[in-house]
């Protein structure tokens, strides 16, 4: 059994939880907690039978602010936290090397960073966006989250470790539904764009472009330079849609906010 305790926190997860939980099996952590946030949609029944410790914490507001009241409510007893949301899974591959060396890491490392990969409609995305490094595991009791409105990270203590573990994120709803989440993604990174309270560099630098423009130079960025069109369809829907429509929505919502 490896000393890990996996924290998922779900809203309405019926589509992806049990693909989420027999991918993890293998790995046979410690504990398992699915934290929810809304009324059960059948995610809670098959957490449940599938041996998940179950939770409810009616949703804060932020995912941030939901994963630290499962820190500070949960009875953890694993010496290693792993976070993980429903639609993403760790690859075989990864579950061995965690396995095989994770009780070899020194005291001194606080952290684990994977590195994120994606499905995207059906497609694999391999060009453009793909091998974003991650923070995803930390030791208990030396991290938490920071409570910003986007891009939430872990604040740890100690050193921080990139390992060849890799996770994907596959989420299986439809187009729609995407773009429905996103539109709240817009409104809340326009808000932070205004505040200028981005810890990311790279954000910083990008909203100091010429809204709209940055948009679309971001697209050819990620499409064209970065050869997102060796993806195929997938990649032209996936760079459109997050490289393109998405940065516009949020341009968009800057100017509404902003009058």
């Amino acid at each position: 059994m490896a000393d890990i305790a996996t924290i998922i926190l779900v809203g309405q997860e019926k589509l992806h939880i049990k693909r989420c939980l027999e991918r993890l099996k293998p790995l046979e952590p410690r504990q398992i907690f699915v934290v929810e946030s809304q009324p059960s949609d059948g995610t809670h029944e098959i957490a449940v039978e599938m041996g998940a410790i179950t939770a409810f914490n009616k949703w804060p507001g932020l995912q941030s602010k939901q994963f630290n009241w499962a820190l500070d409510n949960l009875t953890i007893g694993a010496k290693w936290i792993l976070r993980l949301d429903a639609d993403e899974y760790l690859t075989p591959e990864s579950i061995e090397w965690l396995k095989e060396n994770l009780g070899k890491i020194d005291e001194d490392v606080g952290a684990l960073e994977f590195t994120l990969e994606r499905k995207f409609m059906g497609g694999v995305i391999r060009h453009g966006t793909n091998g974003i490094q991650m923070i995803r595991m930390f030791r208990n009791g030396r991290g938490r989250y920071a409570e910003t409105l986007m891009d939430e990270r872990i604040v740890f203590d100690g050193e921080k470790l990139s390992v060849p573990v890799v996770f994907y994120d596959d989420n299986l709803n439809s187009l729609e539904w995407w773009k429905e989440k996103h539109r709240g993604y817009a409104k809340r990174e326009a808000q932070q764009a205004i505040e200028g309270t981005f810890q990311d560099p790279r954000k910083v630098k990008y909203y100091k472009l010429p809204p709209y423009f940055r948009a679309f130079a971001y697209f050819c960025l990620r499409y064209f330079v970065k050869l997102g069109f060796l993806d195929g369809l997938a990649g032209f829907r996936w760079h459109f849609w997050q490289g393109l429509w998405y940065r516009w929505l949020v341009d968009r919502e800057i100017g509404r906010i902003s009058r």
